[in-house]
């Protein structure tokens, strides 16, 4: 399976859970949703989609990584994470 287009989708508990305690909006998952820079299948059922992002004082570049369930319809955002890790999730 591949990592579709998505065009809607919900949060679990969890996710706004995470972006709550992350600092993380729904905005910045939102864009990566609607735009991800790149896509890839983690296993059967669960895709991660990623943006570089800028955030911080002084501006530093970020990966914003969002995991999404494709396989329920509406897909499912199950949880989400900034890390500064860049070269090492970039493909």
């Amino acid at each position: 399976m591949f990592c579709p287009e998505l065009r809607d989708w919900v949060f679990t508990d969890h996710a706004q859970w995470e972006m709550a305690r992350r600092g993380i909006t729904k905005d910045e998952v939102n864009g990566v949703l609607n735009a991800p820079e790149q896509r890839e299948e983690i296993r059967p059922g669960r895709c991660v989609y990623q943006s570089r992002l800028t955030h911080g004082e002084p501006p530093k570049v970020y990966l914003l990584r969002v995991f999404v369930e494709i396989d329920r319809m509406p897909p499912e955002v199950v949880t989400v994470y900034r890390t500064s890790k860049v070269k090492k999730y970039w493909r």
